[in-house]
């Protein structure tokens, strides 16, 4: 097993990945900016390396200054989370390149499906269903953009190449708004992700976002662990998360199952990965991949039996797959909701000293969180602060024992979206399952 491994993250995920290496007997350390000195996976670390100030380019973003922190601890192997570098091929190509094990798949593949356009195409070639679209970036003429708008019909929507988390998008509904969409597009793409390069999809009015879960192994096995609704967004950032999607059939899962398995097998996946798909009139349409372990994991954790953490650190350190596809069953249901440091109302962020925080509990309920009580949230990051997972034999017992979790947080000093969470499990639409996308904005008045 892996003798020491750099988890080049923070906050809870960054904890979790100290609890399943201290499970499995591995040493670690943890990097953290000076901003993070009292974060608690850094006070329990076996080692510690500041990597920098609080701004993230000089340190969670410093290639150099994880590596020399790899170096100097004498560590083999890195875990980047998700988010930061988790996902930048040179990043996992540096590490290696370095002798140190990369904590996810190889370089080669995490470029193949960072892409956009080269993802689309990939999975297209591996018979996995993709969204209506211009197979391939947008050229500079007019006519051409035209002709593909049309032929696809509109609304359609730019994507940048390059693009994620929301941005680097615009909905067209007629020719005399398109080159100006994809103008400013390219041009935003160019400013944010370094890349131009930008597609055309049909537009799809009121779909969900249900994704599978993968692990595969050096050898090319695969398995896939089901599915997850993530369909309750804002802004295309999830909220809230539940595996399995309610509403779909036995055999849609066991059918998409096989393909993402099959796909995965053919591009020469390892380790933990999600196909994340739009579904909308029964069909799904493939998106893009998330070359990395997800923050929405526990839920499939919870129903499957299957830690995807120390897989991964297995599956990095050369061990096959223990599971075949017959292992993988879905046991109960399993919700997760985001409990973000931010007004529930206006969702600006609530940075702060936190004065008391008291974790649910009882049966059913897992917390992921790196919250305690005298811990100063920075301003400087993401504002996920928890996530409080519900699972139970079914969706209704999975929804009555959040709906008492939310009740018992209690968190004073900040403010949190928990007001929102305990409002949206009131909803009727919610609580019958299959929302779409666009939900929660048009319950908020947003769109």
């Amino acid at each position: 097993m892996l003798e020491k491994v750099v988890i080049a993250n923070r906050g809870e995920i960054a904890l979790r990945i100290l609890r399943a290496c201290r499970e499995l007997g591995i040493k670690t350390v943890a990097v953290h900016s000076t901003a993070d000195r009292n974060l608690k996976h850094v006070l329990l670390a076996d080692e510690t390396v500041c990597i920098g100030p609080p701004n993230s380019r000089d340190s969670y973003l410093s290639m150099p200054a994880i590596i020399s922190a790899a170096e100097v601890t004498d560590s083999v192997a890195v875990h980047p989370g998700y988010g930061f570098l988790s996902e930048n091929a040179d990043f996992a190509e540096r590490v290696e390149k370095s002798g140190f094990k990369f904590i996810g798949p190889r370089p080669e593949t995490i470029r193949l499906m960072g892409d956009k356009v080269s993802a689309i195409k990939t999975m297209k070639a591996a018979g996995v269903p993709c969204v209506p679209g211009s197979d391939g970036p947008l050229s500079q003429d007019p006519d051409e953009l035209f002709r593909i708008a049309n032929e696809i019909g509109y609304p359609v929507i730019i994507k940048a190449s390059g693009g994620g988390g929301g941005r680097g998008m615009r909905v067209v509904h007629s020719d005399a708004t398109l080159l100006h969409a994809v103008g400013v597009t390219k041009a935003e793409a160019l400013a944010a992700f370094g890349n131009d390069q930008v597609y055309m999809e049909k537009f799809l009015e009121k779909p969900r976002h249900i994704e599978f879960q993968v692990l595969a192994d050096h050898y090319g096995n695969v398995i896939c662990l089901g599915e997850r609704d993530c369909s309750m967004q804002r802004r295309h950032q999830k909220i809230i998360e539940e595996a399995p999607a309610p509403g779909l059939s036995a055999k849609q899962r066991r059918t998409m199952s096989e393909r993402v398995a099959s796909a995965c097998a053919e591009i020469g996946y390892r380790s933990a990965g999600t196909l994340e798909f739009l579904y909308q009139d029964e069909e799904f349409y493939f998106i893009e991949m998330n070359t990395r372990i997800q923050v929405e994991h526990p839920v499939t954790e919870l129903i499957t039996g299957i830690d995807l953490v120390k897989a991964q650190l297995r599956l990095a350190d050369g061990e096959r797959l223990p599971w075949t596809q017959d292992d993988v069953q879905i046991r109960g249901h399993a919700i997760e909701c985001r409990i973000n440091a931010e007004d529930p109302k206006t969702f600006a962020p609530s940075p702060g000293p936190v004065k008391l925080w008291h974790a649910p509990g009882g049966p059913g309920i897992r917390v992921d969180s790196h919250l305690y009580t005298g811990y100063n949230v920075p301003p400087y990051y993401d504002s996920l602060v928890a996530k409080v997972i519900a699972h139970g034999e079914d969706r209704d017992t999975a929804i009555a024992r959040m709906r008492n979790a939310l009740n018992e947080i209690v968190v004073e000093g900040i403010k949190t979206n928990t007001p929102l969470h305990q409002e949206i499990f009131q909803h009727a639409a919610f609580r019958a399952g299959g929302t779409d996308i666009h939900y929660l904005e048009r319950r908020l008045g947003l769109k």
